[in-house]
């Protein structure tokens, strides 16, 4: 059987943690920044855990990471 081929834009965007956790970039952070509070963009800096209901599809996009 060959091998399953790893969604391009996936790996670029979602990482796997140790644990099996996928995580991913919070979504505002990109342009107009001037409006936004330092305290909110200082906020969307972090990454967050995929939720449960999107997780088996992303572990189809990237299975080998």
């Amino acid at each position: 059987m060959p091998k399953q081929k790893t969604h391009s834009s996936s790996k670029k965007r979602f990482k796997v943690t140790g644990t099996g956790k996928i995580l991913r970039t919070q979504a505002f952070k990109k342009h107009i920044l001037t409006k936004k509070t330092t305290k909110r963009k200082r906020n969307l800096r972090k990454s967050l855990v995929v939720s449960a209901a999107d997780h088996a599809r992303l572990k189809q996009l990237i299975p080998y990471k």
